[in-house]
C-alpha cells in the first residue's frame, strides 16, 4: 500500500496533532462542539469548529505526505495516545504560528501562505531548482479563485446550458424529490462494497448513507443536512461523529441545492467564468475500482469553468461540459487556518430520468477518504423519509 493509502485509510481526521476524543462528551452534545472541547491538549488550534480541525489535519497530512502514525504516538493501534506530546507535533505548533504571523505580518492577515505553499507532498521543503523540472512541461495548477477570463463565455450563459441540458427549466422546477440506491466502495477498498441509499428534497435537503457488510464492522457512513444543520457519521474515526459548523456546514448546504439544477442560480453570488480547460477522470487505486466496476470513468473533458461564493468565504468551483452542458465536477473550498480544505465531487453517467438527466456515478473525495459511488436507482418525486436529514439515529450493536 502507498503512503497516500495508508494515509487515507488510517484517517486523517483522526485527531493528528493534538489529542484523545472525549467521547462522553460528544455522545451528550446538545450543540456544536469547538476543538478543545472535544480534544485533549489542543493549544494552536483552540477555538475552531470540530469539522474545520479535522480538515486542518487533512491539510498537514497532505502537505507533508504524512499518515496520523507520523506524529502520534502508536497511532493506527489499540494503543494510541492522541495526547502525547512528540517532536513532530511540537514542530507542527510552531509551524502553525509561523504560518499565522507571515500573513498578518507580510499579507494584511490575508491567507497567501500555508503548508501547501511550501512543502507540496514533502516532510521537508524542497530548497534547490531541478534541471528537469526546468526544462520539462509545465504542471499548470489554476489559482483557488477564478477571475473573469475575457472572451469566455458569460456564466449566467453556461448555467443557462446546464440548466436546459439538464431537462429545462419547466421540467426541472418539477423535481422535489431525489432517491436513489446504489453501491458504494471506499478507498482502498476497505469494507468491500457497501450499499447506498442516496436522499433529497427540494429545495435543500440530502443525505448520503453507505451501509458496509456486517462482518467489515464499519456500521453505517453518513453525511446528512436538513436545510439547517449538518452531521457526518464516519465509522472507526477517532470522532465517530460530529455536527458541521464551520465551512463544511456551507459545503453541505451547496451540496444539497445542486441535486436540483433549476436552483443553481440563486445558490451561490459573484459568478465568474474562467478560461475553458480540460479536466480527467479522479485516478483511483486498483483497489477500488476493482471492488466496485464501472466507478472509474479515466476520460479527460474539455470544460467551461464557472465559480461562485457562498457565505464565510465559501468557494465553489463548477466544471460543464462543453459537449453536452452536464455539471461533471464541484469543487469547493472550505476555510481552516493553515489553508483552505478542498472537496471535489465529480459526476458521470448521466441518464435520463423522467425527463431529467442525472448522474448515476458519483466520487466523493475530501483529504482524509474517498468514495466512489454508482447508482442502480434513481427515483425522482417520491416520498422520502424526512428523519434520514438529521442527526444520524444512534449506531446499534450488530
Amino acid at each position: 500500500m502507498n503512503s497516500l493509502s495508508v494515509r487515507v485509510a488510517t484517517g486523517i481526521a483522526v485527531a493528528a496533532f493534538v489529542g484523545a476524543l472525549t467521547s462522553a462528551r460528544l455522545e451528550s452534545q446538545q450543540r456544536p462542539l469547538l476543538s478543545d472541547q472535544v480534544f485533549k491538549n489542543v493549544q494552536a488550534l483552540k477555538g475552531i469548529p470540530v469539522d474545520e480541525f479535522l480538515g486542518t489535519m487533512g491539510i498537514m497530512a497532505a502537505s507533508l505526505q504524512f499518515d496520523c502514525s507520523d506524529c502520534h504516538v502508536n497511532a493506527g493501534t489499540a494503543n494510541v495516545d492522541w495526547a502525547a506530546d512528540t517532536p513532530r507535533k511540537i514542530t507542527a505548533r510552531r509551524m502553525v504560528n509561523m504560518v499565522a504571523a507571515i500573513n498578518q505580518n507580510n499579507f494584511g492577515g490575508r491567507q497567501l501562505v500555508t503548508c501547501w505553499t511550501c512543502h507540496r507532498n514533502r516532510d521537508k521543503p524542497l530548497m534547490t531548482p531541478i534541471i528537469a523540472t526546468i526544462y520539462g512541461t509545465p504542471t499548470i495548477e489554476p489559482d483557488d479563485v477564478v477571475t473573469q477570463f475575457p472572451g469566455a463565455d458569460s456564466p449566467e450563459s453556461i448555467l443557462d446550458r446546464y440548466i436546459q441540458a439538464s431537462g429545462g427549466t419547466q421540467r426541472l422546477a418539477g423535481l422535489t424529490s431525489i432517491s436513489a440506491r446504489g453501491t458504494a466502495v471506499s478507498f482502498g477498498g476497505f469494507g468491500g462494497g457497501g450499499t447506498v441509499e442516496l436522499i433529497a428534497k427540494a429545495p435543500d435537503k440530502r443525505s448520503t448513507m453507505i451501509l458496509f457488510k456486517a462482518e467489515t464492522n464499519r456500521g453505517d457512513q453518513i453525511r446528512a443536512y436538513d436545510g439547517t444543520t449538518g452531521w457526518v457519521r464516519t465509522p472507526l474515526n477517532v470522532v465517530g461523529e460530529f455536527q458541521l459548523l464551520g465551512s463544511d456546514l456551507d459545503g453541505a448546504r451547496v451540496d444539497a441545492q445542486l441535486s436540483f439544477p433549476g436552483q443553481i442560480k440563486s445558490i451561490l453570488t459573484n459568478w465568474k467564468s474562467g478560461p475553458p480547460t480540460t479536466i480527467t477522470d479522479l485516478p483511483a487505486p486498483t483497489s477500488q475500482a476493482t471492488v466496485l466496476q464501472g466507478a472509474i470513468g479515466n476520460q479527460s473533458h474539455v470544460v467551461d469553468v464557472v465559480q461562485g461564493t457562498g457565505p464565510r468565504g465559501l468557494l465553489v468551483t463548477l466544471y460543464f461540459d462543453q459537449q453536452t452542458g452536464l455539471l461533471l465536477r464541484e469543487l469547493r473550498f472550505g476555510l481552516s487556518p493553515i489553508g483552505r480544505v478542498p472537496t471535489q465531487i465529480d459526476f458521470a453517467d448521466y441518464r435520463d430520468v423522467n425527463g431529467i438527466k442525472l448522474p448515476f456515478r458519483i466520487t466523493y473525495a475530501w483529504l482524509d477518504g474517498r468514495d466512489a459511488i454508482v447508482l442502480d436507482d434513481i427515483r425522482t418525486n417520491v416520498p422520502v423519509d424526512e428523519t434520514k436529514f438529521g442527526r444520524p439515529a444512534p449506531l446499534q450493536p450488530r
